[in-house]
């Protein structure tokens, strides 16, 4: 398959029971998916995990990631911090759509405890098969890659 990407998976215990089901739907997208881990659903800090995705991710140029915790938002909190990356927080086909089509988002983030399988597969599809739209976006991207000085005038 020439459209073949490249995913980096990572969960923390929260996301753990998910995971498996995860990795079957990409690889029957026609994808290669990297876990990462963990391993198994023993209590681990999801910003580890996060960290892991993210390092993949900006060292493997054109590569994916998905990241799933309880909720999502830790791990779209703690990967956004890293320069590279825009992590979207997805919650249905619409938003994972979105967030590639408009924020060239590289992480798909969810939460195992937020959204149903049916759900996850359709999110993941859309994710891995919506290009960015560029045009009126890529500026605004190119703001965010610049970096964000939001209240510097403030103090």
């Amino acid at each position: 398959m020439s459209n073949k990407k490249k995913f980096y998976i990572a969960t923390d215990h929260a996301g753990y029971a998910v995971k498996a089901y995860v990795k079957d739907i990409v690889k029957n997208l026609g994808h290669e998916i990297i876990d990462l881990g963990p391993d198994s659903a023993d209590r681990v800090d999801y910003p580890d995990y996060a960290k892991k995705c993210t390092e993949a991710v900006i060292t493997d140029k054109g590569s994916f990631g998905i990241l799933i915790c309880g909720t999502g938002i830790g791990m779209s909190i703690a990967a956004n911090k890293v320069s590279g990356i825009r992590a979207g927080l997805c919650h249905d086909h619409y938003t994972a759509k979105l967030t590639r089509q408009h924020n060239d988002a590289n992480i798909l983030c969810f939460g195992e405890r937020v959204v149903g399988k049916g759900v996850i597969e359709d999110m993941i599809e859309a994710f891995a098969n919506t290009e960015f739209e560029g045009g009126r976006h890529a500026g605004r991207v190119a703001k965010i890659e610049a970096g964000c000085t939001f209240g510097a005038d403030l103090g």
